[in-house]
């Protein structure tokens, strides 16, 4: 970067320049190994606590900084959501109890079809990689495997609508009308973001919305899609630990993110899978 004024719309959202992108590849090349590797230790029996400290160890090795620890007091490297967790899960904490368990939780060791959605973000260079996807210990049930599925789609959806002339809304619109087309739910209280050498700077990004309303989008953005699709209603709380969100109702929730840079075709994905195992399933 050439220290040179950066170029920004009226709404606040930084337009970064051809040659930024190669930094936003690397973070987030290194972003998506970590959650890669992160596969095999999601099992039976595995807790969030041994998952995170892998995590912390995988960051330091591959030469990068977690941007999570000391983020407003966050101690974590990643965050892990089991089950009815939306986001912001802390690792090492107990597990929420749904009401729809039966097996007693009371603390952070993962059970036979958890399903959970781990979220890793790095600072390379001062490039921000952030990235999450969906794991399953055990055998999931079902249900849950479809809102996997969903999920996903609502994601890839969301990033297909992603162009230049395209408006924030029409990214919205595409991942609301398939989520709920599938009978699922949209999370409102959480949303993407812009991102390049900040963790969190403007546009914020709906995953709801009406096609053609919101800031036209431009070659040059850097920002966050990342849906959370609820099984239930989209209603959320946050727990008193100030992080933890949850669906009101104790309905399931699952979560994909990618960071992307619109080009002058379409989106860039920085963050996908090296090892092709973006899916839980695939691989």
């Amino acid at each position: 970067m050439d220290g040179s004024k950066p170029d920004v719309t009226p709404e606040g959202i930084r337009i970064y320049a051809p040659e930024d992108f190669e930094g936003m590849r690397r973070a987030g090349r290194v972003a998506a190994e970590i959650l890669d590797e992160v596969a095999p230790l999601v099992r039976v029996g595995a807790t969030t606590a041994e998952i995170d400290a892998a995590i912390a160890q995988m960051v330091t090795d591959k030469g990068t900084v977690s941007a999570t620890i000391g983020y407003r007091g966050y101690q974590h490297a990643s965050c892990i959501s089991v089950n009815h967790v939306v986001c912001h899960g802390i690792p090492g904490s107990e597990i929420p109890k749904s009401k729809y368990e039966k097996k007693k939780r009371g603390d952070d060791v993962l059970v036979d079809g958890d399903i959970l959605n781990i979220d890793v973000t790095v600072i390379l260079d001062g490039w921000y990689g952030d990235s999450s996807r969906m794991y399953i210990a055990g055998s999931p049930k079902p249900f849950a495997l479809r809102l996997i599925d969903v999920t996903h789609e609502a994601l890839m959806r969301g990033i297909a609508a992603a162009k230049p002339g395209a408006t924030f809304g029409d990214i919205g619109h595409a991942i609301q009308v398939y989520a709920e087309g599938q009978n699922c739910s949209v999370v409102r209280d959480f949303c993407g973001h812009g991102l390049g050498t900040a963790f969190h700077e403007p546009p914020n990004v709906l995953h709801y919305g009406r096609p053609g309303t919101g800031a036209t989008l431009r070659p040059g953005m850097f920002f966050t899609i990342e849906p959370m699709i609820n099984l239930g209603r989209y209603e959320t709380k946050t727990l008193s630990d100030g992080w933890t969100a949850v669906t009101r109702d104790g309905t399931m929730s699952a979560q994909f993110e990618h960071s992307i840079g619109i080009t002058e075709e379409g989106a860039e994905i920085f963050t996908l899978s090296p090892a092709g195992k973006f899916h839980p399933t695939w691989g």
